[in-house]
């Protein structure tokens, strides 16, 4: 995480609470066969994360019992000194903005009951918001054919032990400076990250 305290998230229930709502990781495990990362939504559960990976990916065999990071950003962007008050400022140079935030915890195997009702919950936080009018349930699916599908897949809880987070958007510039970053941001077809820079 970016060391200026100026880009730090307000404290831990704000980015669990941004970990929450973006829903998605990148995540890390150190293994005798390297460093591995798996790609995989998670659901928030009594203070852990969930997720589930392919019984047949080969970073399921190192999850049980490991430290696991997991890593949640979203919109990120280069940020060009041109567009500052003063584009010519002998103290100007290239940047990237982004929000990340990081967890580290203990992670150990779900099982058959627990992953079901991982799956249950990835589904309940994600239908409304992208198919309010038909959202899917498990109940829709054949029964033999989700405990085929559940026994590929393996499930997986991570304690939260630690979380750090960074917001890196441009505070530490002037208002002109940010007024010119919004409007590059904007024309360089980067409009979610204005918008974050925004809020």
């Amino acid at each position: 995480m970016h060391p200026n305290r100026a880009f730090r998230f307000a404290d831990d229930a704000s980015m669990l609470d941004f970990a929450t709502k973006r829903a998605f990781a990148h995540i890390f495990v150190s293994t005798p066969e390297g460093p591995m990362v798996a790609h995989a939504p998670v659901t928030p559960f009594d203070g852990a994360f969930r997720f589930h990976v392919a019984r047949g990916n080969r970073i399921a065999r190192h999850l049980d019992g490991a430290t696991l990071l997991l890593s949640i950003s979203t919109t990120d962007g280069y940020i060009s000194p041109s567009w500052y008050a003063d584009p010519q400022g002998p103290k100007h140079v290239p940047t990237w903005n982004y929000v990340a935030v990081e967890i580290v915890g203990t992670a150990r195997l779900l099982d058959e009951r627990e992953l079901t009702a991982q799956l249950d919950t990835l589904a309940a936080l994600n239908e409304p918001r992208v198919s309010p009018e038909l959202p899917w349930t498990r109940g829709k699916t054949d029964p033999e054919y989700f405990d085929t599908l559940l026994k590929s897949i393996i499930g997986v809880e991570v304690a939260v032990e630690t979380v750090r987070g960074t917001t890196k958007l441009s505070q530490h510039k002037s208002n002109e400076d940010n007024v010119g970053v919004l409007a590059g941001l904007r024309r360089s077809g980067n409009p979610a990250l204005a918008e974050a820079m925004m809020r």
